[in-house]
């Protein structure tokens, strides 16, 4: 019987494995605070900020990172290997815990970005956006009694938009599983013999 591959799995283990990859070097999101004054390059695997250009992390979130780097690595190593060999015993289970890690991290990068939005917003006042620029004036409890304002752009790069591609692939892995494991089984009971005919077989002539 010819061996078959989920080629949507496949597809979607790759993309999820060099997603990790480029995550590193290039940031999900970007968030610039005036003329080089702030910026903050934010992906689940590293995430890091720069004041009047001096750069660092918080470790804290470089925890998180290492931990998102071993979940999502996980989770696309699960599904390639599910995906050459869909149709072994283990192969549900490889798939049922690969193909959400991709979907499960997007989730949460969007809500912890929306609620930190939030949470400025609501705590200091400060307008932050998603995308797009937006200008913002800085508390004057923070600035002595001085009105400050500042102008914030913000920015999807392109390893976010790959990640829904990620996201969407091993997705359409898990639905395509069924057609792949439905043509085995029907094969395989089709060439049980049945009883009535074993017992015609077994009458003598």
């Amino acid at each position: 019987m010819q061996s078959k591959i989920n080629y949507f799995g496949l597809a979607g283990g790759i993309a999820t494995i060099v997603l990790v990859d480029v995550s590193v070097f290039v940031p999900w999101w970007v968030l610039s605070v005036g003329q080089g004054l702030v910026k903050a390059n934010v992906t689940p695997v590293y995430t890091d900020f720069n004041i009047v250009g001096n750069a660092f992390t918080v470790p804290l979130l470089l925890a998180m990172n290492v931990a998102s780097v071993l979940f999502m690595t996980a989770g696309g190593v699960a599904i390639l290997a599910y995906s050459v060999l869909p149709s072994k015993s283990y192969a549900k289970r490889l798939l049922g815990f690969g193909y959400s890690k991709p979907l499960f991290s997007l989730i949460v990068f969007v809500v912890l970005l929306v609620a930190l939005q939030q949470i400025l917003r609501m705590t200091v006042n400060l307008n932050v956006p998603l995308f797009g620029s937006a200008t913002s004036v800085l508390p004057q409890s923070i600035t002595s009694g001085t009105t400050v304002t500042l102008l914030m752009q913000a920015e999807f790069q392109w390893p976010f938009y790959l990640a829904i591609a990620s996201a969407g692939l091993c997705l359409a892995a898990r639905f395509y599983h069924k057609k792949i494991v439905s043509p085995v089984l029907t094969t395989a009971v089709s060439t049980l013999p049945t009883a009535g005919t074993s017992n015609a077989e077994s009458k003598p002539i």
